[in-house]
């Protein structure tokens, strides 16, 4: 089938829960994305509330056979705010929202137990926009060996590899860092094969004691936390997690960082809750530079360090960062490079629907630990 550029609606929802990202983008056959509009939908409250619930594993089989349909119609709804403006785009694009993740090797009875389950019925999002829907997009990765993740270094290496040049005439070497409730880099060289991997926590551990201590959502600009002092011995306490020591490829999510986790380290935290903040934002930015000391640096040397995601907009975790990095590094945002910060996953799912549609394999077991490349996403209608 020859390749022809695609109007695809991508439907995202991540670990913070926030909202549904929605984008209309523009994928062409050179692999190449335009956003052409995008929008974050909120879920109906009662709705995140269960979600948030099933996180917890405090819902019961029956609710979450429940949730699956009605975030379904939520994705759905989300859809067609920009189908009633634009369009029917050629097809949809839904990475679902992820509820559990379990990308270890565990068995029972000598069969695998490593999964992922992502909720928001395909089926329902076909039936109320009529557009064919293309979802499921980590179960063949993890199917094939790997974690189920990070899937989107397919797209930054489309987006970076042997795009841009230094002073002396080389290929740019990227250390492209993703905030968002959890924090995943992809390393983007000439030099070697691209790489990737979770560095750790992103922004759910600052996110869940601004809820606790101040009641906001987050932290906006980072301004609770830029009021407040680092605590060194707690900091030093918390960078001893097993997790940033394990070599990747590895992944993490709500499941390893969960409210019991948080409650056990706040136990002894400072006591004046805008250091807590502070040093949960410091946390962040520092096991992004010791997971690059420890596990980018030794391959490869790395000229640009990219941020996206809701980090790119915490000034004061981005000032953090800065302190954190060699000096000699480059600190840019997507939006430096004609990428929306807020919108950059939706168009990763936006091309990696693009390329299922087309059978084009389109993850990257360098990155997952897959056992090879294969066409990942189901698609339905």
């Amino acid at each position: 089938m020859e390749k022809e550029t695609k109007k695809i609606i991508a439907l995202m929802s991540g670990t913070s829960c926030d909202s549904i990202d929605v984008g209309l983008c523009e994928v062409n056959p050179d692999l190449s994305v335009k956003l052409i509009h995008g929008i974050n939908h909120a879920y109906p409250a009662h709705i995140q509330s269960k979600i948030f619930s099933a996180f917890k594993g405090e819902i019961s089989v029956k609710e979450l056979c429940q949730l699956n349909f009605a975030v379904g119609k939520c994705f759905a709804d989300a859809a067609n705010v920009l189908i009633s403006e634009f369009g029917k785009p050629d097809f949809i694009s839904s990475h679902g929202q992820t509820v559990y993740h379990y990308p270890f090797d565990e068995k029972l009875d000598n069969i695998s137990l490593k999964s992922t389950l992502q909720i928001g019925e395909s089926s329902v999002i076909a039936k109320e926009t009529g557009c064919c829907v293309i979802s499921n997009f980590r179960e063949a990765d993890i199917a094939y060996g790997g974690q189920g993740a990070p899937l989107v270094c397919f797209a930054d290496e489309k987006w970076w590899k042997g795009k841009y040049k230094n002073d002396n005439g080389d290929y740019k070497n990227f250390a492209i860092q993703n905030i968002g409730g959890i924090s995943n880099v992809t390393v983007v060289s000439n030099e070697c094969d691209t790489f990737g991997f979770d560095t750790g926590c992103g922004n759910i551990m600052i996110d869940y004691c601004v809820q606790k201590f101040f009641n906001q959502r987050y932290d906006k600009n980072g301004e609770i936390a830029s009021q407040g002092n680092v605590c060194e011995s707690w900091l030093d306490c918390l960078l001893q997690d097993e997790y940033y020591l394990i070599e990747p490829p590895k992944t993490t999510g709500r499941e390893y960082f969960s409210p019991k986790y948080i409650e056990n380290i706040l136990k002894i935290a400072p006591p004046e809750p805008k250091d807590v903040i502070a040093t949960l934002t410091a946390l962040t930015a520092k096991t992004i530079a010791q997971a690059y000391e420890r596990f980018v640096y030794p391959s490869v040397s790395i000229d640009t360090v990219v941020v996206g995601g809701g980090g790119a907009y915490n000034k004061t975790l981005m000032k953090f960062l800065r302190q954190y990095l060699p000096k000699r590094i480059e600190l840019k945002t997507h939006e430096d490079f004609g990428i929306s910060n807020n919108f950059k996953e939706v168009m990763a799912f936006a091309l990696l629907g693009y390329c299922t549609y087309y059978g084009i394999p389109n993850n990257l077991p360098c990155c997952t630990g897959a056992e090879k490349r294969v066409v990942l996403g189901k698609i339905c209608g």
